[in-house]
């Protein structure tokens, strides 16, 4: 079995966070989201349009918000590191984009 690349801890930027298990190369995939598709806004869910919403059910629903993330949701709903990410550096997103 392969050991995850990433986990969940206490985050300094909100709650819960997803953190780097190990060095994660830029452009490797992270995970691939699990959950259900959804159009009721709530925690945890990624909205890919106005109309489409996906209720996120794995450790990927840690990723917090930055300005300046590292990695990026995809429309396959994949995440993917968009630099190198350091041994236990949070996992970012920005959502606005």
């Amino acid at each position: 079995m392969k050991k995850s690349p990433v986990y969940v801890a206490d985050s300094k930027i909100h709650g819960k966070g997803l953190f780097a298990a190990r060095h994660i190369k830029s452009g490797e995939l992270i995970g691939k989201v699990s959950g259900n598709w959804t159009t009721d806004d709530g925690m945890y869910v990624l909205w890919l349009d106005e109309k489409r919403g996906f209720q996120v059910e794995c450790d990927l629903r840690y990723i917090n918000h930055d300005d300046t993330p590292n990695a990026c949701y995809y429309d396959s709903l994949e995440v993917f590191a968009i630099r190198d990410i350091r041994p236990h550096e949070e996992i970012t997103h920005n959502y606005s984009n």
